[in-house]
């Protein structure tokens, strides 16, 4: 009975996902937020159980992609297309707005990059482009800052903002450039230092801007990625 258990953990990541999908049309902006952080827990929790009850399957491995594609591919497009409609429109969508369609990019792009990291062996001890769960974290972080706007940000929720954000977004999570993962592989200082570093200025954001330090966070961490990728790069001769 126990085997069954990380699959069933997979599929709690799955229904959160169905259901921040809900909660996003009819505007229950709090309950999507709260959903998808548990849907990320439940996806972080399937492959430890696995782990230690050592029942890894091709079955499990195949689940854990269409969960993500639900809770890390469908709803960060879901957020894109109802930020839009509202900035297009002034108020929540009721009904289909075209102009905000081309948010589902995020979806399409997610698709691929999961499909890409299944048949992909070289991200073992890390990922070459941003994880579907760093964008869906990034579009959380403009959810709050719709709840809660910021003058000097209140730009990023413009029109043109966010089809830009989708377009780069998109890109960035088929890009092959390798971003750092946060595997410990010890609890050691050495070996882990931009891990740790990154982890305290991670919280110290959190503490500060609760929810809409969000997408500072992951966009710190591309940053920080690109910067020891191009710094380890030998300068051409």
């Amino acid at each position: 009975m126990l085997r069954h258990l990380p699959n069933a953990i997979t599929l709690l990541n799955l229904f959160c996902g169905a259901c921040a999908s809900l909660c996003l049309l009819y505007g229950r902006l709090e309950w999507a937020i709260g959903l998808v952080a548990l849907g990320a827990l439940a996806d972080l929790l399937d492959g430890m159980v696995a782990r230690w009850l050592k029942v890894h399957s091709e079955l499990g491995k195949q689940l854990d992609s269409l969960a993500d594609m639900v809770s890390f591919g469908l709803v960060p497009g879901l957020i894109l297309y109802v930020l839009i409609a509202n900035a297009l429109n002034g108020e929540w969508p009721h009904d289909l707005e075209i102009r905000a369609l081309p948010a589902f990019l995020i979806t399409l792009f997610s698709a691929l990059r999961l499909g890409k990291f299944n048949l992909d062996d070289r991200q073992t001890d890390g990922f070459l482009g941003l994880p579907t769960p760093g964008c869906t974290l990034f579009m959380i972080g403009l959810l709050g800052l719709h709840l809660a706007p910021e003058a000097h940000f209140n730009f990023i929720l413009q029109p043109v903002a966010l089809y830009a954000i989708t377009i780069l977004f998109s890109i960035l999570m088929v890009v092959e450039i390798p971003m750092f993962s946060f595997k410990f592989k010890s609890l050691q200082w050495t070996g882990n230092e931009i891990r740790i570093i990154f982890a305290a200025i991670a919280g110290l954001l959190v503490l500060v801007w609760q929810i809409k330090s969000l997408s500072a966070i992951v966009l710190l961490y591309i940053l920080t990625s690109f910067f020891i990728y191009f710094s380890k790069r030998k300068p051409l001769s």
